[in-house]
């Protein structure tokens, strides 16, 4: 986890940040009609710009300027080939801006500038780039039916309609991509609600997007409260699909609302993904990947390894190794050249985390290295380990969202089967993790493991063309790959009597 270095002089303010932010509707940047939105930096409590709040109303005529760029307006008649340019021309020109995206998403969100530039922000032009290719792929097929007479069958793959993106503060611009790509590639219509913590990137984007010349209406922009903005766009009868990622909680909330008139529903959820080391393995690596799968982004991820199950053979070792990492972790400001992990979004998330570490305490789990808040501006916290744990206990069972590893042991007398019932052993079902040189102990782990997503001696590493998306409580469908471009589609079938013609 070393730190990368830093592309832009701390100095350096976007125009963006003059400021205050509008909402983007039908091609036009409109003010809001709620009470505007405070955009904080997290790594210093600063505030940065003022944010319009999309009021009802406003919602309303941002859906209603989809619905007619979806029926009547120029997007629906451009071919396929024509709408893959324009989804490239965008990934083209985030590429382009990325130093300036790069430091609206520290400023924002607090993550060191270095990673946000190199990952998050080209991970979010890749985004565009890959699912451009999808927009000419998108095909139906023929079927042989066995109907009496003769037949000529196919399907139809169109796009849903108009859909609302409501899109999390942890990551905002790759988070958005992963959505907002696909969606235009199905040739749907969007309108997209960042987080209310989170603006700044969603905005630039809504900029760039008119930049390259995308049809008034194909993308509308409302920031806003999730209970109100967010709410109004799950509760609209002309919206089609939802696509969510955020808590569980939430998620269930939206999925009520969906009912209406039973809109099609993505939803990516929280996690408690499990990590699970064998003594084979190579265990600096595994260390490593631990440490990265935790404390990265400040634990901010829903996939993150929170869960730790180490064979007792290296235990000390391991849980030894991983302390160190955390301690050495350079915690500071985004802006920091040096700093590895930067703040948590709020003080009201760095108090929830800090309550569940004293929890944790409470409950019996040793705190092994961290458990405490870093005096000084901004909202940071230390990377915690918390070693002695059992499933009873909250910082095992619930998703805490911060940097915070839950450790316990396993035997010999353990077999996979045992160790992958301790690991499923949870509501959620979104990503995990083993690490041995055992070809067949991984295959039996990722046969049985009730989750979306699997590592084998690897963190992280998600690509666009690899579908993710959890099981059980972590969530319904898949994005990326060619699942998450089908997921804004509808199939129609067409069977044709052609006896006797």
């Amino acid at each position: 986890m070393t730190p990368l270095t830093q592309t832009l002089p701390t100095t350096a303010r976007p125009d963006l940040l003059a400021g205050p932010l509008r909402l983007l509707i039908d091609g036009a940047w409109v003010e809001g009609g709620a009470e505007p939105l405070p955009v904080t930096n997290p790594s210093t409590g600063e505030h940065l710009v003022d944010s319009a709040s999309a009021s009802a109303d406003d919602v309303d005529r941002a859906v209603e300027a989809a619905r007619r760029a979806f029926d009547s307006g120029p997007w629906p008649a451009m071919s396929p080939a024509q709408r893959s340019r324009l989804i490239w021309k965008l990934g083209e020109a985030i590429d382009a801006a990325a130093d300036e995206l790069a430091l609206l998403e520290t400023l924002n969100t607090g993550k060191p500038l270095g990673i946000a530039r190199a990952f998050e922000i080209s991970g979010a032009a890749e985004s565009f780039r890959y699912n451009a290719g999808w927009a000419t792929k998108l095909n139906g097929e023929t079927r042989n039916v066995s109907l009496p007479g003769e037949w000529h069958a196919y399907t139809l793959r169109e796009a849903i309609g108009v859909v609302g993106l409501i899109v999390p503060w942890n990551s905002p611009l790759a988070i958005t991509a992963a959505k907002l790509a696909p969606a235009l590639a199905a040739g749907c219509t969007v309108v997209l609600k960042p987080a209310e913590l989170t603006p700044l990137t969603a905005v630039r984007l809504g900029e760039l997007a008119l930049d390259v010349g995308f049809p008034p209406g194909v993308l509308n922009i409302v920031q806003g409260l999730g209970a109100a903005a967010g709410q109004r766009i799950a509760d609209h009868p002309l919206v089609d699909k939802i696509s969510f990622t955020g808590s569980t909680a939430v998620g269930k909330h939206l999925l009520a609302s969906c009912a209406g008139n039973l809109k099609r529903v993505s939803l990516e959820l929280g996690g408690k993904s499990p990590v699970v080391i064998y003594p084979d393995a190579d265990l600096e690596r595994a260390m490593d990947g631990a440490a990265m799968s935790i404390f990265g982004n400040t634990g901010q991820v829903c996939a993150a390894g929170s869960r730790l199950y180490v064979h007792e053979a290296v235990a000390d070792e391991v849980i030894a190794g991983i302390s160190q990492r955390a301690t050495a972790l350079r915690v500071g400001a985004g802006t920091d050249p040096q700093a590895q992990i930067g703040p948590v979004i709020s003080a009201q998330q760095r108090e929830r985390i800090l309550g569940y570490i004293q929890s944790g305490r409470e409950e019996g789990a040793e705190v092994v290295t961290g458990g405490a808040a870093i005096p000084g501006e901004g909202f940071f916290i230390q990377p915690t380990i918390l070693r002695n744990t059992t499933h009873e206990m909250k910082v095992v069972r619930e998703e805490i969202f911060g940097p915070v590893l839950a450790a316990a042991t396993f035997r010999d007398s353990d077999s996979v089967a045992d160790i992958v019932a301790r690991a499923n052993d949870t509501d959620y079902g979104l990503s995990s993790t083993i690490w041995t040189k055992d070809i067949s102990r991984a295959h039996q782990f990722a046969r049985r493991i009730k989750a979306g997503n699997v590592r084998v001696n690897a963190a992280g590493g998600m690509d666009a063309n690899m579908p993710f998306g959890g099981f059980k409580q972590s969530g319904w469908g898949k994005e990326n790959g060619r699942e998450g471009v089908e997921a804004y589609t509808e199939v129609k079938s067409v069977a044709i009597n052609i006896s006797g013609v």
